[in-house]
């Protein structure tokens, strides 16, 4: 087992839940994966992560699409922990680095996106180039209500599984 992994075990169950949620931005999520403890290895964390996030309702979902900004924003979201806005930033690195044509493009997208549902367009950005996210949103934008919550959620699942690793290398 890693430091980081057999510290957190060591927390009280507050301690931990504070300390995991910048990995996903859901508090339910947070507080089971703190309540699931010990956990012995990466394997059984990501594991874990997964089933966690896969029973939390679509309100949990929202909470944790909630702390991430726009693909493309400059600022980070108000109230977010740092470590989750750093984090932000370095996945988005790639878009940050385009054209101004193409970045207008993505804040249009954008506001397409949440005209249409409601929330954030979100995607794990990580390795992706911002052409590459911008056909992502584009062919995202024909989903039904239903099916894009599930894409977005799963996206999360992505997103949280890539931090929980940045989180025990720290």
């Amino acid at each position: 087992m890693g430091d980081a992994l057999a510290r957190w075990n060591r927390l009280s169950a507050e301690e931990a839940e504070n300390e995991i949620v910048a990995c996903c931005g859901s508090r339910a999520w947070a507080r089971r994966m703190a309540n699931r403890r010990p956990i012995a290895d990466e394997a059984l964390l990501l594991r874990t992560s997964d089933d966690v996030w896969r029973s939390l309702s679509e309100q949990d979902w929202m909470e944790a699409f909630q702390s991430h900004p726009r693909i493309g924003a400059s600022r980070p979201v108000q109230g977010v922990d740092r470590r989750s806005s750093a984090w932000s930033t370095d996945e988005q690195r790639s878009v940050h680095e385009e054209s101004a044509a193409l970045k207008v493009a993505l804040e249009q997208g954008n506001q397409e996106y949440e005209r249409r549902f409601g929330r954030i367009f979100l995607v794990c950005a990580t390795g992706k180039t911002g052409s590459e996210i911008l056909e992502i949103l584009r062919h995202r934008l024909d989903n039904d209500r239903a099916t894009e919550m599930r894409e977005a959620a799963e996206q999360q699942r992505q997103i949280t599984r890539l931090r929980l690793r940045r989180w025990l290398s720290e």
